[in-house]
This record gives C-alpha cells, sequence and structure tokens, in this order.
C-alpha cells in the first residue's frame, strides 16, 4: 500500500488493516481540502526557495485539475493507496514528474492532516448555518402566520395557561439563534491555521505561516506549533457541543410534533404522503420523519462525550487513535443536516388545528387569566386565587377564552422582529465572503 510514511518495510497486511480502517472511506470527503492546502502550501515553498517559479506552475495546474475532479466526482483512492495525502501526492507524481515530489517539504501528515480537517469542518459548519438560518426564517414565518391560534401551554404534562402557535414556532425560531452561538464559538476555534506545525514542533525551513494562514482564508493561526497538534481532538470537541445544541432543539421539536399529531392531542395535521401507515390499522398516521429525526438528535447529543472518551488522558503530541473521530464527526454532520433539511421540509407541509380550544377539557387554562381580572379590579391576589379555586371545585368556573398578554414575548407581543435581529447578529458574525474569496482566488 502507498503510504507518505513508507520506507523500505512493509507493515503487516492485518496490522495494517487494523490501523487504517475507514481512513480511505472517510478521507474521499477531505479530498477537495486536501488540495486546497497544498495549493497554499506550494506557493509559501516557492516563496522561500524551495520550489521554483517552474515546478510551482506545473503544480499548481495539476492540483487544480485534480480540486476539479473533486468536485466532478471523479476521484478516487486507489485500492492500494492508505488515504487521500498519498492519493493526490502519487497522482502529481505521475502526472508532472519529479516536481510533484517536492510539495511535502515543510510539513509532516500530522500538519497535513490538521489543515484538511480545519478547511473540512469549516466548509461543514457553514453548510449547518445555512441549513439552520433557513429553518429559523420559515419558524419565525410560521409564527406570524399563526400568532392568533392558541393552543394549551403544559407543565407537568398538565394542562396549565394558554399557549399559542406563535409563541410555539417563535420559541425554537430563539432557540437556533443561541445555538448558532455555540456553532460560532466552534467557527472561531476551527478557523485557525496549524499548517507549518510540521509533526507538531515546527520545522527548520524558514516557512510562513502568515502567508498559508491569509492564502487559506484563516482568521488567524495557530501560533504554539505544539498547541496547535494539540489543538486536534479539541476542535471536533467544541465542534461536537455546537452539533449537540442543534441537535437538542430538533429533538425537543421533534417530540412535540409526535405529540401534536397524535390523536389525543389533534394539534397539527400533515398530508397523508408524509407520514406512513400500519400494517393492521387503516386509521393510523405515523409521524414516522419526526421519530426518526428524535432518535438520530438524540443520539448527535451523546457526541461531545463520544469524542471526550476519544481523547481524554492523551498527553501532547500525536497519536493514532485521533484518526477515530472521523469516524464520529463525519457522520454526525450528514446525520445533522439530514435533520435540518427534514424539519424545513416537514414544517412547510404543517397544518395547524385553529379551534383547539373549543374542546371543554381546555377550559381550566384559562384560571390564571380569571385570577388577574380579578386583581386588576382590585381584589388581592391571594383572596382572588382562593376564589377562582372554589369556583373550579364547585363546578362555577366559566371563563371568558380570551387572553390579553402584551409584554415583550407574550402571546401578544411575540419580539419576532427582535428574534430575527439577533439571529441576523450571529450570522454576520461569520466571516464566510473572506473565506470563500480566499478560496476562489487559489484555485481561479
Amino acid at each position: 500500500m502507498s503510504k507518505l510514511w513508507q520506507k523500505t518495510t512493509n507493515v503487516d497486511k492485518l496490522v495494517e488493516n487494523f490501523t487504517v480502517g475507514r481512513d480511505r472511506e472517510l478521507d474521499n470527503q477531505m479530498a477537495a481540502f486536501d488540495a486546497l492546502g497544498s495549493l497554499a502550501h506550494t506557493r509559501m515553498l516557492a516563496s522561500i526557495g524551495l520550489l521554483n517559479n517552474d515546478d510551482l506552475a506545473l503544480v499548481q495546474r495539476e492540483l487544480k485539475v485534480i480540486y476539479n475532479e473533486v468536485q466532478e466526482g471523479d476521484f478516487a483512492i486507489e485500492d492500494d493507496v492508505e488515504d487521500v495525502h498519498s492519493q493526490v501526492e502519487l497522482m502529481l507524481t505521475r502526472r508532472i514528474g519529479e516536481a510533484g515530489k517536492k510539495i511535502h517539504s515543510g510539513r509532516s501528515r500530522n500538519d497535513q492532516v490538521l489543515v484538511d480537517l480545519k478547511l473540512f469542518f469549516r466548509h461543514q459548519l457553514q453548510q449547518v448555518v445555512n441549513e439552520t438560518d433557513s429553518l429559523f426564517r420559515l419558524l419565525i414565518q410560521l409564527s406570524e402566520e399563526h400568532k392568533d391560534v392558541l393552543l394549551p401551554g403544559y407543565t407537568h404534562l398538565q394542562v396549565a395557561m394558554p399557549s399559542s402557535f406563535g409563541l410555539w414556532f417563535g420559541a425554537y425560531a430563539e432557540s437556533l439563534v443561541d445555538d448558532l452561538e455555540m456553532v460560532l464559538a466552534a467557527w472561531k476555534i476551527t478557523n485557525k491555521n496549524p499548517l507549518g506545525s510540521a509533526a507538531g514542533y515546527g520545522s527548520s525551513f524558514p516557512l510562513n505561516r502568515t502567508m498559508t494562514t491569509e492564502l487559506l482564508g484563516f482568521d488567524s493561526m495557530a501560533h504554539n506549533v505544539v498547541y496547535a497538534q494539540m489543538g486536534r481532538g479539541k476542535t471536533e470537541r467544541i465542534i461536537a457541543q455546537a452539533l449537540s445544541s442543534i441537535a437538542a432543539t430538533l429533538a425537543k421539536m421533534a417530540m412535540d410534533q409526535c405529540l401534536y399529531l397524535s390523536q389525543n392531542f389533534a394539534f397539527v395535521s400533515y398530508p397523508e404522503h408524509l407520514t406512513t401507515g400500519s400494517s393492521i390499522m387503516p386509521h393510523k398516521k405515523n409521524p414516522d420523519v419526526w421519530e426518526i429525526m428524535r432518535g438520530k438528535c438524540n443520539r448527535l447529543q451523546a457526541l461531545p462525550n463520544d469524542v471526550a472518551m476519544m481523547t481524554t488522558n492523551l498527553p501532547s503530541g500525536y497519536h493514532r487513535e485521533l484518526q477515530l473521530l472521523k469516524e464520529l464527526l463525519f457522520p454526525a454532520f450528514t446525520d445533522l443536516m439530514d435533520c435540518l433539511q427534514m424539519a424545513n421540509f416537514m414544517l412547510q407541509n404543517i397544518t395547524v388545528n385553529k379551534n383547539i380550544l373549543d374542546d371543554s377539557k381546555y377550559a381550566y387554562l384559562f384560571s390564571v387569566e380569571e385570577v388577574n381580572k380579578a386583581v386588576l379590579n382590585g381584589t388581592p391576589f391571594r383572596d382572588a386565587y382562593k376564589q377562582i379555586g372554589l369556583d373550579i371545585e364547585q363546578g362555577k368556573f366559566n371563563p371568558e377564552k380570551t387572553v390579553a398578554h402584551t409584554h415583550e414575548g407574550s402571546i401578544g407581543n411575540l419580539q419576532n422582529e427582535q428574534i430575527s435581529a439577533a439571529m441576523d447578529k450571529v450570522i454576520n458574525s461569520f466571516d464566510f465572503k473572506k473565506v470563500e474569496d480566499a478560496i476562489s482566488w487559489l484555485v481561479r
């Protein structure tokens, strides 16, 4: 098997298969980013005299060809090649000869992997932000559309006080704002350049790490070369926290949807083709999408612990089990993106029940409203509370089924504009354009 680190001794096949694991399968997702990292690295090598202009032109041209092949789906890691890094270098050497052998000067596979991962994670986080923002906008739209439709609010799963679909949709929208604050923290940690740290102890070549930082659109570099390597595992742990935060919001929403779609609640409905039936009960409309989403998102909430257990008690420096983090993080991005997209799709087709509170069992929802009315008319709160309680016990409670909530964030004052402004502020804190401009320049 072709390896960047191979000398003359062949590794035992059993050992090789065990240690390589799923690397080749997962590395295909990093191929474009490996080409990008090498595009920046080789420009830097030329700037310090380690590549002449002719070799640089050859390498740059062919790396761009490989990058475009990846984008078009024409890239694959060959069966006898260990990973994406070996594959790209092998392709270069086959196509342009000796110049392809020079691209590894001044770097180790350690910092090559690190920069590929940083670029991959950065790209994936941007996709998550975009999908989350799309779901957020839909939730705000639904909140406004249904702001006057009341539904029961619950505490302890007991009917408690009036709520509204405006509040319900808006609550999940605002939750996503806080979730993206977590993603922003992950983005800031991710968006630091480790390239040039080599095996974790720097290089005797006069590398220009500032140059590669700027070429790849990073906000800054991980300055200390030992810390650049220590950042592997830490970056994944912080990303896992961010992904699990969004997953927690989606899992709670999915649970609400499963309850609200049931016959005992009947608060919402969906077209029949978006639900599933039973093999023996013809009346069933099962919320399978929301149930699968709930399961996936509950599993994602375990991700931070999985990452922590993989990295706990590791000393500084590189350790081979760090590659297993890809097996945790790569599928997690896929699952979360699927859940965000499906939540968006399902909610575009939701129908809300506008007559929920016509059912007499929800009359007690308005007990607090009646207490407050009495207080506003001069009755001390404790006396009003006791009187309404007696009316309920004696079957005399006959409330007006109206609410007059006007304070900030309540049924009559949803604050959706303020919530949207908060989301805009978070979104604008991600400097996606800087990254996109840098990558566009590198591959032009």
